[in-house]
């Protein structure tokens, strides 16, 4: 679970610590506290976008850190395939945010962000506002079943995947290779052409850069001989030259050595850079009586370095990748030369590969089918504890015409709230506050199935109310009992509920506006509940009937078998 949230400069927080509970956590507060920055940077932490807005005025740098306690052993053990090892059953996520700029750990380890998405996959699932309008989208219903599905369907996806990869290459490769005998012969002509050129250039791996070492020590030949010519002047030739100066410094040396012996050590080191010196010397002359600087061997270097390049600005950006390229030419010059043998073949590959994703996308469909009729039957009998009293829901599937690496099916759910009335598609009929308690019942069902264990709802009461607000209140409390849920909500019905209660706060301090959060004792939290039902002004009925349903709440706890 999500165990301790540390946020500091971003937006309207300046620093704030939570700490979070098991069950049901409530966080509420007047419009415009802050409540969604508090989601925001959670989502920030785990990988998400970062406005440019996010980061406070004149902050120097924006932080977020999120630190989950690990008890499942399976878990454990999917976050070790990633190489993830909580500490003390202890994982901490940070991200901190500098110029625009971002660093994600792990545990205090440096990781790209697509690490930390993958490890948040495991670890919590966040409902945003408006992610309920995501239902409107048909194609996210297919994602929903398939993570419903999952167990059953991951080795078949992963196999229709790598098939179908291969199916749109043969398709891709077998759309080109429809030609007309003239564009053959055309090809055909281009290829040889370019193929005979760079055979005949004879190229090998490393000659460009052996090429231009030649080419730059070539050019500056005149420099580097008088470069060396006066190297070797000042240290082995002449009465003032290094060699000779040494040379008599020996033998002062060598006359009082015998006296003491740290003279006898320089003496010795002074011998030693005398026969490097010497080395140094002989080497710099077979150089330079070695080394001829002509303009004929210039051109020959030259010439040799134009052509390479010539061929590069054509075939490949380096010498292999020309080579690789007449490769390339060269297999596609056979294909070209034994044209009707070559598409025979691939029309074989073809039609034998469409066979096989036609047989996996069957499969996965019927497994798909299947859970289909699992899934939609879980989630009408949570809409029916979510105030839908008459509601049908199923999924229809239609096959497409087209394979795609997720098989061929085309599928969305289907809904009727009233008897009698046909199903239809949720665009069609479903209003938005019925949305938010779809999906409501949805992520319910799925956290079953599930092993993530942090739910967070940012405002899943949207457009809903009475005895309709009572009933997702009870939704919610049950969930908590299996999960940790965090959630955001303006409804009093539902914040009654809390197990713990926070309250996020705007205020102003040194002209500067900031918000908290902290944790409510329950005469605190009945306070709250009063202003979320009266308003501005709190009075004593309100104030009574704010407190009736804290102990109504309660009530109900115990009613489900829990302490309240």
């Amino acid at each position: 679970m999500l165990q301790n949230l540390h946020v500091k400069n971003l937006a309207l927080i300046d620093e704030a610590e939570v700490e979070f509970a098991p069950g049901l956590n409530i966080m509420t507060g007047e419009t415009g506290a802050g409540k969604s920055i508090i989601i925001g940077s959670v989502s920030l932490a785990l990988g998400g976008r970062v406005p440019k807005e996010m980061i406070r005025e004149n902050a120097p740098f924006g932080l977020v850190e999120l630190t989950f306690f690990i008890e499942d052993e399976q878990l454990k053990q999917a976050l070790q395939k990633m190489d993830i090892y909580p500490e003390d059953d202890c994982l901490i996520l940070s991200r901190k945010i500098t110029n625009g700029r971002s660093i994600s750990k792990i545990n205090g380890e440096s990781v790209p962000v697509s690490k930390v998405k993958e490890v948040a996959g495991l670890l919590i699932d966040i409902h945003g506002q408006h992610e309920h309008q995501s239902l409107m989208v048909k194609k996210n219903h297919l994602n929903i079943l398939d993570g419903y599905a999952k167990n059953n369907l991951a080795n078949e996806k992963v196999k229709l995947k790598k098939s179908f990869d291969i199916y749109k290459k043969l398709k891709a490769e077998l759309e080109e290779a429809a030609m007309d005998s003239s564009q053959r012969e055309r090809e055909i002509a281009f290829l040889s052409f370019e193929l005979k050129e760079i055979e005949e250039a004879s190229l090998s791996p490393g000659e460009d850069e052996t090429l231009e070492q030649d080419y730059r020590r070539l050019l500056n030949g005149q420099k580097i001989m008088e470069a060396l010519t006066g190297a070797y002047e000042k240290t082995s030739e002449g009465y003032d030259s290094a060699t000779n100066q040494i040379s008599h410094a020996l033998k002062s040396l060598a006359s009082i050595s015998e006296y003491d012996e740290p003279i006898a050590g320089f003496f010795d080191q002074l011998t030693e850079i005398d026969n490097l010196l010497n080395d140094f010397n002989r080497e710099v002359a077979d150089y330079r009586s070695d080394t001829a600087f002509d303009e004929e061997t210039f051109a020959e270097v030259e010439n040799r370095l134009n052509v390479v390049n010539r061929f590069k600005s054509k075939y490949g950006n380096t010498i292999q990748e020309i080579l690789n390229s007449a490769a390339e030419k060269r297999a596609r010059l056979e294909k070209l030369s034994d044209y009707d043998a070559y598409l025979e073949r691939l029309k074989s590959e073809f039609e034998k590969i469409k066979k096989e994703v036609e047989r996996q996308s069957e499969r996965v469909s019927k497994i798909r089918q299947k859970a289909a009729l699992e899934l939609t039957e879980a989630i009408r009998k949570e809409l029916l504890d979510l105030n839908f009293p008459d509601i049908s829901f199923s999924m229809k599937f239609e096959k497409m015409d087209s394979f795609t690496a997720n098989g061929y099916d085309n599928a969305e759910f289907l809904i009727s709230t009233n008897p009698g009335e046909p199903l239809k598609s949720l665009e069609k009929i479903a209003s938005g506050g019925e949305l938010s308690r779809i999906m409501l019942a949805i992520k319910t069902v799925l956290a079953d199935v599930d092993a993530v264990g942090t739910l967070i709802f940012d405002e899943i009461d949207t457009g809903i109310s009475g005895r309709t607000a009572q009933m997702v209140s009870e939704k919610m409390n049950a969930l908590g009992r299996s999960h940790q849920i965090i959630c955001i909500t303006h409804l009093p019905q539902i914040a009654a509920m809390a197990d713990s209660h926070y309250l996020i706060e705007k205020s102003v301090a040194n002209q500067t506006t900031i918000s908290t959060i902290r944790l409510l004792e329950q005469e605190e939290s009945a306070g709250e509940l009063a202003r979320m039902l009266g308003g501005v002004k709190i009075t004593d009925t309100v104030m009574k009937s704010a407190i009736e349903m804290k102990e109504l709440a309660a009530n109900t706890k115990k009613s489900l078998g829990e302490p309240g």
